[in-house]
């Protein structure tokens, strides 16, 4: 079973809204059984401080072709929005960005293609989120 990483408090509002919906009889609706999958498949222990860009990691990358750098959580839009203390950029994991850099590491440029045509990214940093 593939884990969802979220941070403590997205994991928290999870399950209070699952205890609300088991309240009110609503628990087996589809958005119950969704928020059940996502409890059971839950990653919440920090990563590790290696140098490898994954879900729940804080990277800062340069763009190449236009020279600008970007600090931003990878990780899910949706679950990084249940926690209030989230207050940088979330990219997600199926962006074109975030598909290019899963699994490379601090250093490796990579090459990604979002709407605005091909662009080259170097990974300069990559901590777990705190």
């Amino acid at each position: 079973m593939e884990t969802v990483w979220m941070t403590p408090a997205a994991l928290r509002n999870l399950q209070d809204e699952l205890e609300a919906l088991a309240r009110s009889g609503a628990d087996t609706t589809s958005r119950g059984r969704e928020i059940r999958g996502l409890i059971e498949r839950a990653e919440v222990a920090a990563k590790p401080d290696d140098g490898l860009v994954e879900a729940g990691m804080q990277v800062t990358a340069r763009f190449e072709d236009v020279g600008r750098e970007a600090t931003f959580l990878l990780g899910s839009r949706a679950l990084a929005g249940l926690d209030p203390s989230v207050a940088i950029d979330v990219y997600s994991l199926e962006s074109p960005l975030g598909e290019a850099i899963l699994g490379s590491r601090v250093g490796s440029t990579v090459t990604f293609t979002p709407p605005a045509g091909q662009q080259r990214v170097t990974i300069l940093a990559a901590v777990p989120f705190s």
